[in-house]
């Protein structure tokens, strides 16, 4: 078993983690530049969402070393995405959502509050964020349709564009997937 994969609870990581792993494990092995920046990173698991006839590939990571991953984000991506026949890779940081009956479960210090950043709607936000690393979001639109279905349309930097544009497919797969809530990724245009 790799070192880099460590599931929580003892669980047995499937074929395609251990693949995963494998070659962030060598990617570590040959790469000088980035051996001192993935010694102490690993990942928690890795699943595969179809998008369009192709394959992406999550990657989620520990909430504490999201910050190391940022670091090394776009030549990490960029080597992986080569090794895994150019499936494209987005990495997401494990994060809990706490229930709004939180508070009064027992074994809870009596009076304690659930903490915002557990909230179901912080976690999907900074899901969002995660996702579209190292673009930053502009703006955000939520359209609510006369049949009741709402559509969230997310503006990302146009100075990104020319990076950004081949995943937009990608990015709203992989959050319908993990939210289960529809979503539009688009620049802003600019009304001269």
């Amino acid at each position: 078993m790799s070192a880099k994969i460590i599931k929580p609870n003892g669980q047995v990581p499937d074929e395609f983690e251990e693949q995963v792993a494998q070659e962030i494990a060598n990617l570590e092995a040959s790469s000088s530049e980035m051996k001192a920046d993935l010694k102490d990173l690993y990942i928690l698991a890795a699943k595969q969402v179809s998008v369009g006839g192709k394959k992406a590939v999550i990657l989620f990571v520990p909430y504490k070393l999201l910050k190391s991953f940022n670091n090394i984000h776009s030549r990490l991506i960029r080597e992986l995405e080569k090794k895994l026949n150019g499936r494209h890779v987005v990495i997401i940081a494990q994060r809990t959502i706490l229930g709004m009956s939180y508070s009064r479960q027992s074994g809870v210090k009596a009076g304690s509050v659930r903490p915002r950043s557990r909230t179901l709607t912080a976690v999907h936000e900074a899901i969002l964020d995660d996702l579209v690393y190292p673009t930053e979001i502009v703006g955000k639109r939520t359209r609510c349709r006369l049949d009741g279905t709402k559509l969230l349309k997310v503006y990302l930097d146009p100075k990104d564009q020319v990076n950004v544009e081949t995943k937009l497919d990608t990015f709203a797969a992989v959050y319908k997937k993990l939210t289960n809530k529809e979503v539009v990724f688009e620049f802003p245009v600019d009304k001269e």
